[in-house]
């Protein structure tokens, strides 16, 4: 077998090719994409800082003036706004899918385990259903599992119940007219902004620090699925330690690459094998 060479290899077709992703090739080209994206390379770093300033000083001010500054169903409808306007059409469809998949994630324990709890319902297939409460619902439906599975058996049962890890067809509304198309972790640091002024103190640290199961959800899928590919993608980050002050759209990022990771991997146990194309050119 010939001997690869290449005098000057691109990052970003290394970053496609590399076996260990178990993403499906289609998404990982779109992933890849959206971080190519000039507002990424340009844009990015400034709203990361006056993002990060901006939710410090409202959280500050709001332990002064502790009531909410703006009602839940208006950040709802700004966000939604923003992301029509401002955000490219990739970028939401990305952001949609997460609600999707991390909703097949909480559900596959639901429905592997003896918990008493019924399958949760937020599986948005348009833009305009990242409304009506859905990122507060997104981060409750995590608590509730976890709160659930008190004292009960984390046990690989006789039969795996793979089913709903479909990903239906979503509408991110891409015929419709946008000033600037931004990347996701761009959006990401813009849209912290509302929501920080929407939520209360306490429900804004709920929220936060609602990422910071990730690893005790890929132990559990390690324990219920008796495979411990999903401890490989665990950060050792520990729920029991509190805080609030961090890149919070950088660790949303971090979290749905896990949840596609985890996702992913249950695909795989279920049968199902992503297609990978033999090449990919990043001009």
């Amino acid at each position: 077998m010939p001997e690869y060479v290449k005098s000057d290899p691109s990052m970003w077709e290394a970053i496609y090719a590399d076996p260990s992703v178990p993403l499906d090739r289609a998404l990982v080209r779109q992933i890849i994409d959206d971080q190519r994206r000039l507002s990424r390379r340009w844009l990015y770093p400034i709203a990361r800082v006056l993002s990060r300033v901006l939710v410090a000083l409202i959280s500050i001010v709001k332990r002064v003036l502790p009531f909410r500054w703006m009602p839940l169903g208006t950040m709802d409808a700004l966000c939604v706004w923003f992301l029509r306007r401002f955000v490219s059409p990739d970028a939401v469809e990305l952001l949609i899918r997460h609600f999707v998949v991390e909703t097949n994630l909480v559900n596959f324990i639901i429905r592997n385990t003896p918990v008493a709890m019924a399958p949760v319902t937020l599986r948005p297939e348009t833009l305009s259903g990242l409304g009506d409460n859905a990122v507060v619902e997104h981060d409750v439906n995590v608590y509730d599992v976890l709160i659930a599975l008190d004292r009960v058996p984390l046990t690989r049962p006789e039969t795996l119940d793979f089913s709903q890890l479909d990903v239906p067809r979503l509408d991110a509304e891409r015929w419709r007219r946008r000033y600037l198309r931004l990347d996701i972790q761009t959006a990401l640091c813009f849209m912290n902004i509302p929501f920080s002024m929407a939520l209360t103190v306490e429900e804004y640290r709920r929220a936060v620090h609602s990422i910071r199961f990730d690893d005790s959800f890929l132990e559990i899928l390690a324990l219920v699925t008796g495979d411990d590919t999903f401890r490989h993608w665990k950060l050792a980050g520990m729920s029991l330690w509190m805080d609030s002050n961090v890149d919070v759209p950088r660790m949303v990022y971090r979290h749905a690459l896990v949840c596609e990771y985890a996702h992913a991997q249950l695909v795989k146990l279920k049968g199902g094998v992503y297609p990978r194309e033999t090449a990919a050119r990043f001009d």
